[in-house]
């Protein structure tokens, strides 16, 4: 359920990752197999909480990044002091 719900999610928001899709794929791999044999549920409610917030994080530094091209396009280099 875990691997299922949130592979394909982490895996699309990595195309794009600063570091390079494949630095995000090992990454992501790496998370996924140090986890494989957990059978605690409240474990795994803290891993599928952890993977959400790592999707949010993504997400926002994704935002941000689209943000500041936009301002860099309309306002240039005149902002900076």
């Amino acid at each position: 359920m875990f691997f299922s719900t949130f592979s394909p999610q982490l895996l699309y928001l990595g195309k794009e990752y600063p570091m390079g899709e494949e630095y995000f794929k090992s990454k992501l791999k790496r998370a996924f197999m140090k986890n494989k044999d957990e059978t605690d549920p409240e474990k795994i409610k803290m891993l599928i909480t952890r993977g959400e917030y790592v999707i949010k994080e993504v997400e926002a530094l994704y935002m941000l990044r689209k943000y500041r091209t936009l301002k860099q396009r309309y306002y240039g280099d005149n902002n900076k002091k």
